[in-house]
């Protein structure tokens, strides 16, 4: 994905993600995985929008007993994206022993983030009611994302164990605290304060969109930025972290602008004694600009593929019952 210049505004980022999103639709689902199972473009809601869509992959033969369910959520810098690029990404997952939810849901700037976790929690609810019927368990739950959909997915982590939180967007969990498993983080935006560090790569308006009006910081510049740092805390999931939280894996290297967010949250987690286990690419490796992870076509992919499949066998309880990790050729 070609990088925006510094402090991008919203409009521009827009523009940048709508001419390369088809594009990258292409490139990353050439010679799809064909040893699984596609069940596309399930309505969640029952409205009939394309936000409310979700996909199911799962292995082709699968086991007698029920497979843990990774559900994914794209990114798109909130305004943008769409889960189709991440179809192989989602199948190769699939073809290890899991059942794999690519999900949709409404964006910014026509809506904000509770719109968007009410979205993914009613995913949630569909999955909690409907995944037994393509071999999943409901009780084993795995979360991930990328970008803004890794902060989708770790806010409503935070949000099933805080009810602080979850009252804040009025919002009753889908799921318990012990279905959901683990989390899995891809150059994600993890923390918000890296947003008013000067010269960092988005603008303020990032933030701004996704509050209701009434916070969305019109106030003189100066009271409008103090009122924004306050507001923020219930858009940054690094913010809910407490022993609590779910064992996370992170990938990310030094050329993703949330590079340093994500050493954030890691940290974070690691003080409250929460298991991590985090994949750190340094400038050298040239194939890992932000969400890279996407693109099977890498080394380093295929490496977050191992590492993300071990990881779901571990805080599962998989390691003994389903085959070697997956990659793509």
């Amino acid at each position: 994905m070609p990088a925006p210049l510094p402090r991008v505004p919203v409009w521009a980022w827009r523009l940048l993600m709508s001419s390369v999103s088809r594009r990258e639709q292409v490139r990353f689902n050439l010679d799809p995985v064909t040893d699984v199972d596609y069940h596309l473009d399930l309505d969640f809601v029952g409205d009939g929008l394309r936000g409310h869509r979700l996909d199911v992959i799962v292995p082709h033969e699968r086991p007698a007993h029920p497979l843990p369910v990774y559900v994914y959520f794209h990114g798109g810098g909130w305004t943008s994206g769409d889960k189709a690029p991440l179809t192989k990404y989602c199948a190769t997952q699939a073809r290890a022993g899991m059942v794999v939810v690519n999900v949709n849901y409404r964006r910014a700037t026509r809506f904000t983030m509770g719109h968007m976790l009410h979205d993914a929690n009613d995913a949630l609810a569909w999955v909690r009611a409907h995944i037994a019927e393509f071999g999943g368990d409901a009780d084993r739950l795995v979360l991930g994302g990328d970008s803004a959909g890794g902060q989708l997915s770790a806010l409503l982590s935070a949000a099933v164990h805080h009810p602080e939180l979850a009252a804040h967007y009025e919002l009753t969990p889908a799921v318990t605290p012990d279905a959901l498993r683990g989390l899995v983080q891809h150059c994600s935006v993890v923390d918000f304060s890296v947003l008013f560090e000067k010269g960092f790569i988005m603008s303020l308006d990032f933030a701004r969109m996704l509050l209701p009006s009434s916070h969305a910081g019109r106030e003189p510049r100066r009271a409008g930025r103090a009122a924004l740092r306050r507001a923020v805390a219930y858009l940054s999931p690094i913010e809910w972290v407490d022993r609590g939280y779910p064992p996370v894996l992170v990938t990310t290297s030094e050329r993703d602008y949330f590079y340093r967010a994500n050493l954030n949250f890691i940290a974070r987690l690691r003080a409250h004694g929460v298991h991590v286990d985090a994949l750190l690419y340094d400038r050298a490796s040239r194939n890992t600009q932000h969400t890279w992870q996407q693109d099977y076509r890498h080394p380093e992919s295929q490496e977050v593929y191992r590492r993300l499949q071990l990881f779901v066998r571990e805080v599962c309880g998989e390691a003994a019952t389903t085959a070697e990790p997956a990659t793509v050729d």
